[in-house]
């Protein structure tokens, strides 16, 4: 139960100011006004972090730096939303998403890490990874997409590859967004039972439940790996998207040697 007597006045200026308002409308059932509050709020953070990496692609983009941007995590862990919110601002010219899908028979046959130095930034470029060769590190072996020697040889691999990319001028930022078991399954019960989004829903996605374990375990071997090669995750807790994705801005944003006065 909301008590409005409960509410200071800057609580009540957030919620009659224009967001404060849609979040209201677009609330089902009864009101819920210290949710309206935090989502607001949440909101008016994001767009000020969107206005800093407009400042921070201005610097990518007058200094011809290369960045690359890793989003790693489960299934439905909202990779793509995080995406989403941090280019939604940003000019689309100088930027890039990457989710690639299966491999052709030609890329079989290739140095795994080929197609992946395919996409990969030129000067004054960011490029997104909406999950990339760490694919090879969970998916693929948790489901049976790869042989146990390919797994070893890129575990053995990722690092080195890593330390060239690094030595050659790009700026790679690694992010694992991380979900409990009981969100993951919210999430899919969502997925499944709205038709604008049920093409989300794979294979892979339905046993991604069942494969719970087998995640974690492949996910923790992962993790240690990139420690031990310097080049360690930034893990979030992804529970709370909206929370979320302002960690995920704030963290990129620490990463980068943008100038922070920039008048745009």
């Amino acid at each position: 139960m909301n008590h409005i007597d409960k509410f200071t006045e800057e609580d009540l200026r957030v919620l009659n100011s224009k967001k404060g308002i849609y979040e209201l409308l677009i609330q089902e059932g009864e009101l819920d006004l210290r949710r309206a509050i935090r989502r607001t709020n949440t909101e008016t953070t994001i767009q000020e972090l969107q206005v800093e990496l407009i400042k921070m692609q201005h610097w990518v983009i007058q200094n011809k730096e290369k960045v690359v941007v890793i989003f790693e995590g489960r299934d439905a862990a909202g990779k793509g939303g995080a995406i989403r919110r941090i280019i939604e601002r940003l000019n689309p010219r100088h930027l890039r998403v990457q989710a690639l899908p299966k491999p052709s028979e030609d890329e079989e046959s290739q140095w795994y890490f080929q197609r992946y130095v395919d996409v990969l930034p030129v000067g004054g470029e960011i490029v997104f990874f909406d999950r990339s060769w760490y694919n090879r590190a969970v998916v693929e072996p948790v489901n049976g997409f790869c042989r146990q020697k390919e797994y070893e040889r890129f575990m053995n691999q990722v690092n080195r590859f890593e330390d060239m990319l690094t030595e050659s001028g790009i700026r790679l930022i690694k992010i694992y967004m991380s979900i409990s078991k009981k969100e993951q399954a919210r999430r899919f019960a969502a997925i499944s039972a709205d038709p604008l989004k049920i093409w989300k829903m794979s294979k892979v996605d339905e046993e991604a439940q069942r494969l719970w374990d087998d995640y974690t375990e492949y996910k923790t071997r992962m993790f240690e790996n990139a420690k031990a090669g310097g080049k360690p995750f930034k893990v979030i807790k992804a529970n709370k998207k909206t929370i979320a994705r302002v960690k995920a801005i704030k963290y990129i944003l620490s990463k980068i040697p943008y100038d922070k006065d920039l008048q745009v």
